[in-house]
C-alpha cells in the first residue's frame, strides 16, 4: 500500500504538475487542501519543518519536498523506489 500525502491549493500549477505525475505513475495518493484552512497549514509547515509553499508532498511519512523534489526524485530514477518503501 502506498501512503502518499500531498498538501495543495485549487490554483497552484506546481500542485496540477506534481498531482499529474502522480496520476501518470497510478499512484494513489490523499490530496489534503489547505485553502482558507489554517489549521492545516499550520500542520503542514509543522511536518514539513518549515516549509510554507504548497505542495508539500510526503511518501510513507517521509517528507520529499515540493514538485521540483518530486520531479528530480523521478528523474534520478528513486521516485519508484521511495513509493515501494524503500526509503
Amino acid at each position: 500500500m502506498m501512503a502518499v500525502e500531498i498538501y495543495t491549493k485549487v490554483t497552484c500549477g506546481f500542485c496540477m504538475r506534481a498531482k499529474m505525475l502522480l496520476d501518470h505513475k497510478q499512484v494513489n495518493y490523499t490530496e489534503i487542501k489547505i485553502d482558507n484552512d489554517a489549521q492545516l497549514r499550520e500542520q503542514m509547515i509543522q511536518r514539513s519543518q518549515g516549509a510554507f509553499t504548497v505542495p508539500q508532498i510526503f511518501i510513507h511519512d517521509h517528507h520529499v519536498g515540493g514538485c521540483d523534489e518530486l520531479y528530480a526524485l523521478h528523474a534520478q530514477n528513486k521516485l519508484d523506489t521511495l513509493l515501494q518503501g524503500e526509503v
